[in-house]
């Protein structure tokens, strides 16, 4: 089972992604870990993609799309996998279908996590995160046991850069322009599910579950 996640930032792709990763027990595969595996092993996509993230500029899709492929050949991915962050683009999701159908496969489904902006705006500004482990907590629904100190290793929580009011802001704006369009990709393809991102975190899982089986 091939899954993509969508929905805009903060609706809780990833989180769902881990969830059903488990539940069918096929590898969750999130862009950012990608890019941290290949630049720890100084590989020559890493090394090129670090050299644009040290510029702070945009990876170019032909190097994502390039870490990506490597990593959906492996073996662990032979029953299907999650992908959490990818595509985000139209072309992006044009390269996947046509790396896939040399593979005789496809995007089984897209599951698409409907959350209004200003929802997720409020959801975002309550996010942290540790710099040390990465762990991550929310101070309204999953606080740490001591405020603002890290459950796992002690280190004092921080807010990052891009869940700040105004960068949230510019990220939902990003969303809509350029990754939106995914939705009507993957409904013309007849794979799309949208279900309703506002609901609890289990019962939107119960609703993801249900619409896959």
């Amino acid at each position: 089972m091939k899954i993509v996640m969508l929905g805009a930032p903060g609706a809780g792709k990833g989180t769902q992604a881990v969830n059903i990763a488990k539940e069918f027990g096929i590898p969750h595969i999130s862009t950012g870990d990608i890019f941290r595996a290949n630049i720890k092993n100084q590989t020559e996509l890493g090394m090129k993609a670090k050299s644009y993230m040290d510029k702070g500029a945009l990876v170019p899709d032909d190097i994502t799309i390039g870490m990506l492929l490597d990593r959906i050949v492996d073996n662990d991915c032979k029953n299907g996998f999650v992908l959490d962050g990818f595509p985000r683009t139209i072309p992006q999701a044009e390269s996947l279908k046509a790396a896939l159908s040399l593979q005789d496969a496809r995007i089984d489904h897209a599951i698409d996590i409907e959350v209004p902006d200003e929802v997720i705006t409020k959801r975002m500004g309550g996010r942290r995160s540790c710099p040390k482990c990465g762990g991550t907590y929310h101070i309204a629904f999953n606080p740490p046991k001591k405020e603002g100190i890290c459950d796992n290793c002690g280190t004092e929580l921080v807010q990052r850069a891009d869940d700040k009011p105004e960068t949230v802001l510019e990220r939902l704006k990003t969303y809509h322009d350029q990754t939106q369009p995914l939705i009507d990709f993957y409904r013309n393809e007849g794979v799309l599910t949208e279900v309703d991102g506002t609901k609890k975190p289990d019962e939107v899982l119960a609703d993801i579950l249900g619409a896959l089986r």
